[in-house]
């Protein structure tokens, strides 16, 4: 490449950056075009091209260009006072080329338009619906758990191995595209992360490779979540960029699934979010609904801290930090608050369509 196309290449992540933002002031082009378009080609070509493959070929990637990195930082460092601009125009041509991919590939979902507005419901609900809907929401997971659990004290412990919870993830989206066929999933592209050790000290229960399609979970923590995680992830896939879209999306793969091991993690994980809600807004009615639900179902709860709790440490602030800026950077303006989100298009999805 010519030191001319070099340079044009590097300084092109000023267009592409304005363009990002001019995108995002146009949702329903994006929405029509990007997501419900071009995406669904892209996402298909990357999970038929990796999705056969049985380890993460995203994570082998993101090894390469660690080692990589540091081979050109410690071949070149010496020539940065040399040769500034041509030490900095290599890192500025990199990360044009890197930010391109990532849009192209996955990103631009971040600007689609909010799912609410898709699903035709409101985007505030009251405290009253909040806690009618978390009293019913206890009342499915008390009865799910009944019969999942050896006793009402006791933890639901999942029967499945890795490779089994991700086969049967699938079947949820079978179900849900019945009705919503933009929800569809295939094939399939989910796999245990190469670096759930890592993963699990950084304070994430799985992640999306934009840049293969591959929905990564932390295989470390097996526990009742582990279903709608996988969920989760497969969500992002799909094409719903922002967490609390995601959550909403597992959660319906989730509760949709034949299976009742997917639907006691579909509504246990979801019942968590509804009843710190209840917490923050009423202290009184969060006593009342926390006395209603199963002890053992406050076992899953507890055992799911017990895991995070052992790898706690000094740096998953700043990794938590960092995962927070990215999200604000793309038009999450709440960054990891946005994961909480999701309580919103519960309560008013289920106004119409009941649990």
């Amino acid at each position: 490449m010519s030191e001319k196309a070099k340079n044009l290449l590097a300084l092109s992540i000023v267009p592409q950056a304005l363009l990002i933002r001019i995108l995002a002031g146009f949702p329903d082009v994006v929405e029509s075009y990007y997501s419900n378009g071009v995406y669904r080609f892209i996402a298909s070509a990357y999970r038929y091209a990796f999705g056969w493959i049985p380890f993460s070929v995203g994570d082998i990637f993101y090894a390469l260009a660690a080692i990589a990195l540091l081979r050109f930082l410690w071949l070149n460092t010496r020539s940065v006072r040399q040769r500034p601009w041509m030490f900095f125009r290599e890192i500025l041509l990199t990360l044009s080329l890197v930010h391109l991919l990532f849009y192209l590939s996955w990103g631009l979902n971040y600007y689609r338009l909010p799912l609410h507005r898709n699903l035709k419901i409101e985007a505030e609900y009251t405290t009253e619906e909040l806690i009618s809907f978390t009293e019913k929401l206890i009342k499915r997971t008390n009865t799910l758990h009944s019969a999942l659990a050896t006793s009402d004290s006791s933890a639901v412990q999942l029967p499945y191995s890795r490779k089994e919870i991700y086969q049967k993830s699938a079947e949820g989206y079978a179900q849900l595209s019945k009705e919503n066929p933009h929800l569809s999933y295939s094939p399939t592209s989910i796999k245990s992360s190469l670096f759930s050790l890592p993963l699990s000290y950084m304070g994430y229960g799985g992640y999306l490779n934009p840049f293969t399609n591959e929905a990564q979970v932390n295989s470390m923590q097996v526990d009742y979540r582990y279903p709608i995680v996988s969920c989760h992830e497969e969500a992002h896939q799909i094409g719903y960029s922002a967490e609390n879209e995601a959550n909403f999306i597992g959660y319906l793969a989730a509760t949709a699934n034949p299976d009742p091991y997917f639907q006691y993690s579909g509504y246990a994980y979801m019942l968590r979010y509804c009843l710190n809600e209840v917490y923050r807004r009423d202290r009184e009615k969060y006593t009342y609904l926390t006395n209603s639900l199963y002890q053992g179902v406050f076992e899953n709860y507890k055992e799911t801290s017990l895991f995070w709790k052992k790898y706690e440490n000094p740096l998953e602030p700043i990794f938590k930090n960092a995962f927070n800026i990215y999200l604000k950077a793309n038009k999450q303006t709440d960054g990891i608050k946005t994961y909480s989100y999701v309580v919103a298009l519960l309560v008013n999805y289920h106004k119409n369509k009941p649990l």
